[in-house]
């Protein structure tokens, strides 16, 4: 299985969901996992498991802040991209069909 260490601000909303879900409550002592890189550099990170990849996402000090504002975030992001405009009935009445709008019948 691919692994891939990432930051969660470029995590997809699919895993950053998963994430969530993983850690409704935050995260633990006994959730991060501890990785050494080769120059002696030591970053944190914990476990988010797909279908295909396991995410090592960074922790840093505002990963328990995005997990905590998340769904508040994701719904507001969600409202702002169903926003439909409202429409006056009246113009729409002398409006004919066009070609596009009549079915064929053949």
């Amino acid at each position: 299985m691919k692994r891939i260490l990432i930051d969660y601000k470029k995590l997809s909303h699919e895993v950053a969901e998963k994430l969530i879900d993983s850690y409704p409550y935050g995260y633990g002592d006994d959730d991060i996992i501890t990785i050494k890189k080769p120059n002696g550099e030591t970053i944190e990170a914990v476990e988010v498991k797909t279908q295909d990849v396991i995410y090592l996402v960074k922790i840093s000090k505002s990963l328990s802040s995005f997990i905590a504002n998340f769904e508040e975030t994701l719904e507001k992001e969600l409202d702002k991209e169903l926003v439909v405009p409202e429409f006056e009935e009246s113009s729409f009445e002398n409006l004919e069909p066009t070609s596009e709008d009549v079915a064929d019948d053949h």
